[in-house]
């Protein structure tokens, strides 16, 4: 993997994070994520 490509999907991670660290718990309940699996859908949604 490259360093552009690494950077990128840093960036997506973080701004996945963020945004779901800005819904509120029933936001996420209704998503079915819990605010501690935030993280780990996060690392998902790059991974894809």
């Amino acid at each position: 993997m490259n360093v552009a490509r690494s950077f990128n999907n840093w960036r997506k991670y973080r701004q996945t994070v963020a945004e779901l660290g800005r819904m509120s718990t029933r936001e996420l309940h209704d998503l079915g994520i819990d605010r501690g699996e935030i993280r780990t859908v996060a690392r998902a949604a790059v991974a894809r």
